[in-house]
């Protein structure tokens, strides 16, 4: 293992790799920032509004995992981690093994939590719930990419007609060229926030994921809390879903689907959620959920009871609330003093700056900013972060 030797005063910080820094990493790299620990930040967006927070920034792709890899070696990091994305989990799973770094999941674990399709595989061997695989395309169904996070190459089919670009849509954003179908389940849809310790599954939050379909501007999606509907089930959904991909240590962030016959495990990441959700569990619950990850990065001994902290203060209800902009090139953001200056709001992010090109409105895309709000309950919360997210504008040209 060839890594670069850095002088004494150069090694008095850990040093870590982040990969991305998108929204999506925001929480993490400040979290890294408050640890005073010494971050390089890769993401392959000049602009990526997560670089404010890196020691050091590298324009590179987190999927070219060479560059990724050298990049490694050369600044002689302690330890590597993907928060809010799928597919750079694999690439820092195989380049910590490679260069004997401390990491949660193993490379076995890493490509089986990257790729919907083999998850469905062992979900099934395993025996886990979950939507029915079609053979034949038959609306309503759900159309994805077999290979790509979230939203992306995802389509909800309530038509015949919408079979088509659907599925176009999902091969296209597949990295194979490849989609899979199925079966939609009608229900609430519930995000379940984890903590693996050795193989002993800790359940810290579960979520309720409100989504605007078709989005519309202005709001897109949020994540509220308390759950409305029972929250046992979709744990223990969550829990099966980890032990049957071997996720031993590190965070998990599985979206389930609650249906009229129980829930149904859509997918599960081995990573923290990508919207703004460890900050989500951390006012909810007092747990320090980015912090959890950074431990696990770093090799550091990872403990739930440690991390906690509840108040007498502690909210009724809190959510998460993404913004949504027009396309266009963004010439300004007004609003901002206003928005924070709504009861209850916590956090007022922006994620682009003046002279970024916003692309087209389509499902789980170009989020524009996200508002975290508490209240006495969990409508309450939604109600102050919609106030505050009617303060913004977002002036387009």
């Amino acid at each position: 293992m060839e890594r670069k030797q850095l002088a004494g005063s150069e090694r008095a910080q850990q040093r870590l790799l982040v990969l991305g820094a998108g929204p999506a990493q925001i929480g993490l790299l400040r979290a890294a920032r408050e640890r005073e620990l010494f971050v390089i930040a890769v993401d392959r967006d000049p602009s990526a509004p997560g670089f404010a927070y890196a020691d050091k920034r590298a324009l590179v792709s987190t999927e070219d995992e060479p560059a990724v890899d050298r990049l490694a070696r050369a600044e002689s990091v302690d330890g590597i981690i993907s928060p809010g994305a799928d597919w750079p989990v694999g690439v820092a799973a195989r380049v910590a093994a490679r260069l004997a770094l401390p990491h949660p999941i193993d490379e076995a674990t890493a490509a089986l939590v990257t790729t919907k399709s083999r998850q469905r595989e062992r979900f099934a061997a395993a025996g886990v719930p979950q939507p029915r695989l079609l053979e034949e395309p038959v609306a309503p169904c759900v159309v994805k990419a077999p290979d790509r996070q979230g939203q992306r190459g995802l389509t909800f089919v309530r038509t015949e007609e919408e079979l088509a670009p659907a599925i176009e849509g999902a091969i296209e954003a597949s990295r194979n060229g490849a989609y899979i179908v199925e079966e939609y389940v009608d229900g609430p849809e519930v995000t379940v926030q984890a903590v693996s310790i050795d193989g002993v599954f800790h359940p810290l939050l579960v979520a309720d994921r409100l989504t605007a379909d078709p989005p519309a501007f202005g709001v897109a999606l949020a994540h509220a809390w308390p759950c409305v509907s029972e929250t046992q089930s979709p744990i223990e959904a969550a829990r099966a879903a980890a032990e049957a991909l071997g996720v031993r240590n590190g965070p998990t962030y599985t979206q389930i689907r609650v249906g009229a016959d129980g829930s149904r495990v859509v997918e599960l990441a081995a990573r923290l959620g990508g919207g703004h959700d460890a900050e989500l569990t951390e006012v909810a619950t007092g747990v320090k959920l980015n912090d959890l990850a950074l431990d696990f990065a770093l090799g550091n001994r990872a403990c739930v009871s440690e991390t906690q902290s509840r108040s007498s203060s502690q909210p009724g209800g809190t959510c998460v609330l993404f913004l949504v902009a027009p396309e266009g090139v963004l010439h300004a953001v007004e609003g901002r003093e206003a928005a924070h200056a709504v009861d209850g709001v916590l956090d007022v992010r922006i994620y682009r700056e003046p002279g970024f090109r916003i692309g087209p409105l389509r499902r789980g895309a170009d989020r524009a900013g996200a508002v975290i709000a508490v209240g006495d309950s969990r409508d309450d919360a939604l109600a102050r972060a919609r106030a505050a997210a009617n303060e913004i504008r977002f002036v387009v040209e």
